[in-house]
């Protein structure tokens, strides 16, 4: 066994004399498209609901939430998935999204520093301002991905949404400034403040 790894550590080092260049370069065209396609089919994968959903952290707390949700059940049919309102479309921005993910949240799954609901409940609060401030820095574009502002029928909605929304693109609001809580529960929050209906 020895002997094998050597001989192909040796055949690894020394220059090319019996490959064709053309072969080595075709070999490795064909491994860099067999490794883009499995990389990209691993991140698609990530992107699915039983992927968010297999951990019990985001099955048991958070998915139970939304499927009570209208981006979950609605009069038209249409639903939006984890990765549609928390992963960017984009390559560049998806992939840096999955690499936080991959250096933030999965090891706090890992740590157990939200796998009880009174735990969970402990850091809703920060995990949802987090959320909020990600998507009011890049003006909720995936919200923008499904909804956008220039074709609502404005005409049809009720009176204050209608202005609310008229306000909003004269003021620079962006959606998540008024349309929070509306896939998960709003964390609690010192004052009692009773919630506007933004409902269209």
């Amino acid at each position: 066994m020895r002997a094998s790894i050597s001989r192909l550590w040796r055949w690894l080092r020394r220059p090319s004399a019996g490959v064709a260049a053309g072969t080595l370069l075709g070999a490795g065209f064909i491994a860099a498209i067999v490794f883009a396609a499995g990389f990209t089919g691993f991140v698609e994968y990530t992107n699915t609901m039983p992927f968010c959903t297999s951990c019990h952290e985001m099955r048991e707390f958070v998915y139970a939430e939304y499927r009570e949700s209208p981006h979950y059940r609605n009069n038209s049919g249409v639903s939006a998935t984890c990765a549609d309102c928390h992963v960017p479309r984009a390559f560049v921005p998806k992939l840096a999204r999955k690499i936080k993910a991959t250096f933030v949240e999965v090891p706090s799954h890992l740590l157990g520093r939200i796998d009880t609901p009174e735990k969970f409940e402990a850091h809703r609060g920060r995990l949802a301002e987090s959320v909020w401030a990600a998507m009011k820095a890049n003006d909720s574009r995936e919200c923008r991905a499904c909804h956008d502002p220039m074709q609502m029928t404005l005409e049809t909605q009720k009176p204050r949404a209608r202005a609310r929304h008229l306000d909003a693109q004269v003021s620079g609001e962006t959606c998540i400034d008024c349309h929070q809580g509306i896939a998960h529960k709003l964390p609690a929050r010192p004052e009692a403040a009773e919630e506007e209906d933004f409902t269209l």
